[in-house]
């Protein structure tokens, strides 16, 4: 299945379908460091402020003035190569 993005009612946050099932939530916020590679590399994104990954989704979260059309891009090629 092929990862897709949703907008949630935050204009500071996108959700991510990515069609695979987590075991446990995590959740990381920026300055911390994540035991899950996938939650670092999301993270390390600029502008990225938080990730949480639950069921079949991703939701990363955002400043109020980082631009979507600067990270989702990039987030998408990293959620398609994880969930490939």
């Amino acid at each position: 299945m092929p990862v897709t993005t949703h907008a949630t009612p935050n204009p500071n946050a996108l959700k991510f379908t990515v069609g695979a099932h987590f075991e446990e939530p995590i959740t990381v916020a920026a300055g911390q460091e994540p035991e899950n590679p996938l939650a670092a590399e999301l993270l390390r994104l600029p502008g990225v402020t938080s990730v949480f990954m639950t069921a079949d989704f991703v939701t990363i979260s955002k400043t109020s003035d980082a631009a979507w059309d600067k990270i989702e891009p990039r987030a998408h090629k990293i959620l398609e190569a994880a969930f490939r």
